[in-house]
């Protein structure tokens, strides 16, 4: 995993820092010179624009440059406070104006076709939420110090910043609480299936969809098994025989009091699913609390299982009877409706917020998918784009994440490893195009290629 600190936490990190500012500079710049060569190609005959504010990441920038400069390289320092509308004409432009720390508009001068290499992060970028105004930098390659900054992931900042490299340069981050997820990770968490193993040890029970609405039953109960659930058991209230795929065990349920029904069932399975397509009554909100609140299981709450749960208070009163991990999936709407307050741009502190208030771990849905736990820990996902942007893949996502929770993963591990396999998938899918029902056969060769170390 990579660490992610917010401006304010490496704010406190330089502080702490045994070295002396000049010290971090000179490694800082070191990096940023090494990065500029790279993209260039080499040094002979190029030439380099250095637009360089007042602070730290000013200071990075003119150490680079006066490295450049010795290199036999055509050098344009130019303060950022003083640059032109366009840049003259070089092969490179290093953006070193401002930092994370800034906030307001920035109008990045005009690069004239030029590669651009930022140092931190794109000026004109929050470091924080990723904001940007229309002005604030575009760039190719960012190399950034010592971890990832949430701007980096999140918002505008996540495109602007281009392709990101994090340096070391001595700074102790090993106290962040956040962190990027890579496939390494979700490889290492993921458990080997011993050679005696049976289908009961993975098994799922999903309770969801409703009559004229199988289609995310479906989705859901298919993605668990791809997942790795040795066996799926479906029941849609209000259908005795439910549509199941060939490979689901479907299981008739009343319309309501079915929670009885599930519970009678459930101490042979692994993890619970709930809530895709159940539909919006007050039944359907009675029978989805009665479920959670006494079912002895991980389970993750999905879509209309969200809206049972009514409010963060009641939320969390369903949640405090619970022994076992829970994690809930909202989207920006659902964000909404549970917590009573609308999504802004900090997702991280939003996410941390509600894990806590509710004692569930919470995935808050995005192209960077933010996890969070009740005790402050939040891992994040940044492989989704916008191909997950169509109907049912939420489905599929909750399929997914019952599934690890049924292989022995805790709900933080289960919810960032499954939207990081969920949006991997995505990836081996069409460019435009991609269905739900796509991404079914697709997570099977994400989770074998973890296993070959092909990811």
């Amino acid at each position: 995993m990579i660490p992610v600190v917010t401006p304010e936490e490496m704010k406190a990190v330089d502080e702490a820092a045994p070295e002396p500012t000049d010290v971090l500079v000179h490694r800082a710049g070191g990096a940023v010179t090494r990065m500029a060569i790279d993209m260039l190609g080499g040094v002979y005959g190029r030439r380099v624009a250095v637009v360089a504010g007042k602070g730290n990441n000013g200071a990075d920038g003119r150490d680079a440059a006066a490295r450049l400069s010795r290199r036999g390289m055509r050098v344009h320092l130019i303060e950022a406070a003083d640059a032109p509308a366009r840049l003259p004409d070089v092969d490179l432009v290093i953006d070193a104006a401002y930092g994370t720390g800034f906030h307001g508009e920035y109008e990045a001068p005009d690069p004239g076709g030029a590669p651009v290499l930022a140092v931190d992060i794109p000026s004109g970028v929050n470091g924080l939420t990723g904001e940007a105004a229309d002005g604030a930098a575009w760039a190719d390659r960012t190399v950034t110090f010592a971890a990832l900054k949430p701007g980096l992931l999140l918002g505008a900042g996540r495109d602007r910043a281009g392709l990101v490299e994090v340096v070391d340069i001595g700074l102790d981050v090993s106290g962040a609480t956040a962190a990027l997820v890579e496939g390494a990770d979700v490889a290492e968490w993921l458990p080997r299936r011993e050679r005696e193993t049976h289908k009961w040890k993975t098994s799922a029970w999903v309770a969801a969809g409703s009559p004229g609405m199988t289609g995310a039953a479906e989705l859901c109960s298919r993605s668990a098994l791809r997942a790795g659930a040795g066996l799926v058991r479906l029941g849609i209230p209000g259908l005795d025989a439910p549509p199941v795929p060939l490979e689901v065990v479907g299981r008739p349920l009343p319309r309501t009091g079915w929670d009885d029904n599930v519970l009678d069932e459930l101490d042979r399975f692994h993890a619970l699913i709930v809530g895709p397509g159940l539909g919006r009554s007050e039944e359907q909100g009675d029978a989805v609390r009665g479920l959670l609140e006494r079912a002895q299981v991980p389970a993750v709450v999905d879509a209309d299982g969200l809206y049972a749960l009514e409010d963060v208070k009641r939320a969390a009163e369903v949640i405090g009877k619970r022994t076992h991990p829970t994690v809930l999936t909202p989207h920006e709407g659902e964000f909404a409706h549970l917590s009573g307050e609308k999504l802004g741009a900090d997702r991280i502190d939003a996410a941390r917020r509600l894990a806590a208030s509710t004692g569930a771990t919470v995935l808050l849905k995005g192209s960077t998918t933010t996890v969070a736990d009740p005790d402050g820990r939040v891992l994040l996902s940044a492989a989704g784009d916008a191909r997950l942007a169509t109907a049912g893949t939420g489905d599929v996502l909750s399929g997914v994440i019952g599934a690890f929770l049924a292989q022995g993963l805790d709900g933080l591990r289960a919810a960032a490893a499954g939207a990081w396999a969920h949006a991997t998938a995505a990836h081996l899918g069409w460019q435009r195009g991609l269905v739900a029902g796509d991404l079914l056969d697709l997570i099977p060769a994400v989770l074998s290629a973890l296993d070959s170390g092909d990811v």
